[in-house]
């Protein structure tokens, strides 16, 4: 009996250590077979993932010069489990430029991310620092730098064209399937419109290390590396030299320069001033300098010339002109008596026609046009009336691009303001407004408000004879890339291409002949066509406005000019869009005095 207890155990003993090798053979099986994160966790230790970042699409201007660049940079990376307690932390602060308290604080942030996957500890750092980082590597183990790089510009130039980059935020990173902690993203500018083409395609070095947190030689032979793909090179409309020469005059002046090619579309240069150097904005200065810039009562970082909206002033009589035309309350012959008891004007000849009414720039002839237009006596009662002529008034002058977004490959692009008889019915209640109301709308006040980019657009379809191209800043994208088919479509206003020839004419005359407002624009090789505009300002001095093309046959360029608390349109506007079309079209300036006068003039405001 005690023999047969005897087996029964010796059985029961054997079939325990059977199981107990059934479970270790089975867990072996699970851990090395079917659950990697054992031989994950030992790789992590024996290996370093390495973003590789792809080189940013340059970009260039129109001629093939380069304008936006790369510059190598490194960025020191953390992978919090793998850094030891007794490290030397001074001696790491004092190679990477921080103090103890920041260490703590980026060492906080970087385990709060991950404690096991690697994040940026301190970002861009040039070569040359990360030089001596590199030979001391060894050792802060669980640190390594990663290479980058970072946008540098030929020029200080542009800046507000050009656009800057920064490090996305939390939202992007949560709403975007590409973008991760670290990674750069266009903020404004051509690199936020162009950021897909720009950015290209990250990937990943796979690297073996050794105990002293050295690289060795590449994972496995590069199995799991996946090659980065470069961004696309963009190829701008702006000429590099225009845009040099531009903010060099607009220096020492608050306003704005915006240049088009009137058979494109094409930017030459937009200009908008006061500016400042891209650089600024780049690597680790950046968040200083922006904070200083966003303090600058001069405002540096408006973009004046997509979203500064200020009344047009006399330039918009050219619209008024085109209009009364259109609508058959004028013709080319009509002539109004310069009464000075409708609204003010200076002294001048009363205009027998459109062209010379242009040509004077005469304000009563105007405030006559739009009351035609407006008050067209298709109902009887003038309320009505009113609001019947100020709907097909605007619409026309929608058709110009006014009062509404050019769709330019820029953000931040306002619409300006053409009134409506809905805005008017809002402000003053229904037929309680008429034309005696609104009338400053005929010279371009009231509440009338444009941008300079449709100031220059306004140019642009007059040089044409009635329309225009979408403005754009790009004119290929990579090798054979073509752009939007936006920017290649024509847009025609409403008005009758016939009656752009009188305008054409009167415009030539406003440069070039006697009781012309613009003399100062003249330029004897070239013919200049031209409207001046003094646009007032209840806060100061008023603004100088001015827009012009040239040559007046096949012109090659079209612009406008503003400059605030600077006078008349013909005392500054003019000659600074002047010196910028005599750059364009013969790449010198015969006219040495007139560019030091516009260099010495400074209309910045001083305070008290």
């Amino acid at each position: 009996m005690r023999i047969k207890i005897s087996s029964n155990r010796k059985y029961v003993i054997y079939a325990i250590f059977l199981l107990i090798g059934i479970i270790f053979i089975f867990r072996l099986f699970y851990i090395q077979i079917i659950d990697e994160s054992y031989k994950t966790s030992a790789e992590n230790n024996s290996r370093r993932d390495i973003t590789i970042y792809p080189a940013r699409g340059l970009i260039y201007d129109r001629y093939g010069k380069l304008i936006v660049y790369n510059e190598a940079t490194y960025d020191l990376m953390v992978i919090p489990r793998q850094v030891k307690k007794d490290i030397n932390v001074s001696e790491l602060c004092h190679l990477i430029g921080i103090s103890k308290e920041d260490y703590n604080k980026k060492m906080v942030k970087a385990i709060k991310y991950s404690n096991r996957k690697s994040s940026i500890f301190e970002k861009q750092i040039s070569k040359e620092v990360s030089g001596f980082i590199q030979e001391k590597i060894y050792k802060f183990p669980g640190f390594f730098l990663q290479p980058r790089t970072l946008r540098k510009y030929s020029k200080p130039i542009a800046a507000h064209l050009l656009g800057y980059i920064g490090e996305v935020n939390q939202k992007i990173i949560d709403t975007s399937k590409y973008y991760k902690s670290g990674d750069y993203i266009g903020i404004s500018g051509i690199e936020k419109t162009y950021e897909e083409t720009l950015r290209g395609k990250r990937g990943v070095k796979v690297i073996s290390v050794d105990v002293f947190n050295r690289e060795k030689e590449s994972f496995h032979n590069g199995l799991f590396d996946v090659s980065a793909i470069a961004g696309k090179e963009l190829n701008t409309t702006i000429s590099l030299e225009l845009q040099e020469y531009g903010e060099l005059l607009m220096n020492n002046k608050i306003g704005s320069v915006v240049a088009i090619e009137p058979s494109t579309g094409e930017i030459l240069a937009l200009i908008s001033s006061p500016g400042y150097d891209p650089n600024l904005l780049v690597g680790r200065i950046r968040s200083k300098n922006y904070l200083t810039l966003q303090d600058n009562p001069l405002k540096p970082l408006f973009n004046r010339a997509l979203m500064a909206q200020y009344p047009p002033g006399s330039i918009f009589k050219i619209v008024q002109a085109l209009v009364g035309l259109e609508e058959g309350v004028i013709n080319i012959n009509t002539g109004f008596p310069c009464n000075k008891n409708l609204v003010n004007c200076h002294n001048h000849p009363s205009p027998t026609n459109v062209s010379k009414a242009i040509q004077y720039s005469c304000n009563p002839y105007f405030y006559a046009v739009y009351k035609k237009i407006i008050q067209q006596g298709k109902s009887r009662n003038n309320f009505i009336d009113s609001r019947i002529g100020l709907k097909e008034w605007k619409t026309h002058v929608l058709s110009f691009g006014m009062g509404q977004k050019l769709q330019i490959d820029l953000p931040s692009c306002n619409k300006g303001v053409i009134p409506s008889v809905e805005f008017y019915d809002k402000w003053y209640g229904k037929r309680r407004w008429a034309f005696s109301t609104i009338y400053s709308n005929s010279i371009g006040q009231g509440e009338v408000e444009v941008i300079p980019l449709q100031m220059a657009n306004l140019a642009a379809i007059i040089a044409n004879r009635g329309y225009y191209y979408t403005p754009h800043l790009i004119k290929s994208i990579g090798k054979n890339s073509e752009i939007n088919a936006e920017f290649t479509t024509k847009h025609f206003t409403s008005v009758n291409a016939k009656y752009f020839d009188v305008v054409n004419e009167a415009m030539y005359s406003v440069v070039n002949k006697e009781g012309g407002t613009a003399r100062r624009a003249r330029i004897k090789s070239i013919k200049v066509c031209g409207k001046t505009g003094t646009a007032e300002n209840p806060h100061g001095d008023d603004h100088s406005v001015f827009i012009a093309y040239a040559p007046k046959d096949n012109p090659k360029i079209a612009i406008a000019v503003y400059v605030e608390n600077a006078g008349f349109g013909g005392t500054w506007a003019a000659p600074i869009s002047s010196l910028m079309i005599e750059k364009f079209l013969t790449d010198t300036i015969t006219r040495p005095l007139v560019e030091k006068r516009i260099l010495e003039a400074n209309f910045i405001p001083i305070k008290n």
